[in-house]
């Protein structure tokens, strides 16, 4: 609950918009006072009435009023409140936030905030995607500054991809994360592997995978909200870098055992990483040509670094508890029950990723927990359920 907690909603324009008055009556609901500032394009789709009805509070919208100013001037409403949420959060107010502009009430709040700032991103695919929007999003993230989704999905413009704000429930969430950050891993480190590998054949060319790096960005951002100090190293992926924890990105596998060995110690390691299992024994050095009569080039390839085996390996340096993943197509259990013996690590979580499951890359998972004691198997769910409950079963070994 977030009885007498203060939250400063900043609502841009965007269709999104509507989702903030589920998102406000979440909040009270919950205990939470809301104060909105609602900007000149976020009022062409909420209006201020809407906002106050359900905050039961004046909504701001000037920063050039002096009713306002006189009853609490725009640096006092910066700071009045426990949490900044910019909610939905346009590509135009992120570039405004990124640059440091200051020329409006909701850009002058966030300038002169001294509380930490909760950003949901919510925007047509392209411009989510853009290296506008990719940097701008990396620098605010190095700056403090948290981020919930986007989620991905139809656009109201009926282009897919990842955009859509996040639900409501799931700010919620991150709100909640946030004023209340829990503390039941506080003082563990948590080592997370996440994305594929991408394996050079030559400078424009490499073996990868289909791997999206969700589920194990999920897994990251959950013990972080346990308490965990985490270590995410990811593989390329098209994901915004969690808040609130360090990243290290790499592109290889010999360069995702490096980040992690050189991350160590570690209380606990999760390799949600889909590693490739080989990789060219000597990558060329320039474009490997398509000549016409020529024969089809053949690749030696050669097997990449173990890193789950690595990290499972006795020692004063093995973390307490190491959890491995298995992407099988068939045979699944076997596979995983003899992945597990083999690498030497405590769990495996084993999930089908055969055509038309669904899995890699999409949004859900359906895993099943093989440990020591055998086999429990999961419903499907959302993979930041899965990583919520993984971290529970974490928990409690730390208890």
């Amino acid at each position: 609950m977030l009885s007498g907690k203060k939250v400063l909603l900043i609502v841009a324009g965007g269709i999104a918009a509507y989702k903030a008055l589920e998102l406000i009556r979440l909040l009270r609901r919950d205990g939470c006072a809301v104060t909105c500032v609602l900007t000149e394009n976020g009022a062409q789709f909420v209006t201020p009435l809407s906002l106050q009805a359900l905050s039961e509070s004046h909504v701001y919208t000037n920063l050039f009023s002096l009713t306002d100013e006189s009853e609490m001037g725009h640096i006092q409403l910066s700071r009045a409140a426990d949490l900044v949420v910019v909610a939905p959060a346009t590509a135009h107010v992120l570039a405004r936030m990124a640059a440091g502009f200051a020329d409006d009430l909701a850009t002058t709040l966030l300038l002169a905030t001294d509380k930490p700032v909760l950003v949901a991103p919510a925007m047509n695919v392209r411009m989510w995607r853009h290296a506008a929007t990719v940097a701008n999003m990396a620098l605010l993230t190095q700056r403090g500054v948290q981020i919930v989704g986007p989620d991905e999905g139809i656009m109201a413009c009926n282009e897919f991809g990842p955009g859509r704000l996040a639900e409501p429930p799931a700010i919620l969430d991150a709100i909640r994360a946030l004023l209340q950050p829990a503390t039941l891993l506080a003082g563990r480190h948590a080592l997370v592997t996440s994305g594929p590998t991408h394996e050079p054949i030559d400078p424009v060319r490499y073996i990868a995978n289909r791997s999206s790096g969700r589920q194990g960005h999920a897994i990251a951002q959950a013990l972080a909200k346990s308490g965990a100090r985490v270590t995410l190293v990811t593989g390329p992926v098209d994901l915004a870098d969690p808040g609130g924890l360090r990243v290290v990105h790499v592109e290889t596998a010999a360069q995702m055992l490096a980040a992690c060995e050189a991350a160590l110690p570690a209380d606990i390691a999760v390799c949600a990483a889909a590693v490739a299992d080989w990789r060219v024994a000597e990558a060329a050095g320039h474009k490997i040509k398509k000549t016409a009569g020529a024969a089809t080039p053949a690749l030696s390839l050669v097997p990449n670094p173990d890193i789950l085996a690595t990290l499972s390996r006795a020692g004063p340096a093995r973390p307490r508890l190491v959890v491995g993943f298995a992407a099988e197509t068939d045979d699944l259990l076997p596979h995983a029950v003899a992945k597990r013996a083999r690498k030497g690590c405590d769990w495996i979580l084993a999930n089908d990723v055969s055509a038309g499951s669904g899995i890699m890359g999409g949004e859900e998972n359906q895993v099943h927990l093989v440990t020591e004691q055998g086999v429990e198997d999961w419903p499907r769910l959302t993979k930041t359920a899965v990583a919520q409950r993984l971290v529970d079963r974490i928990v409690a070994v730390f208890a």
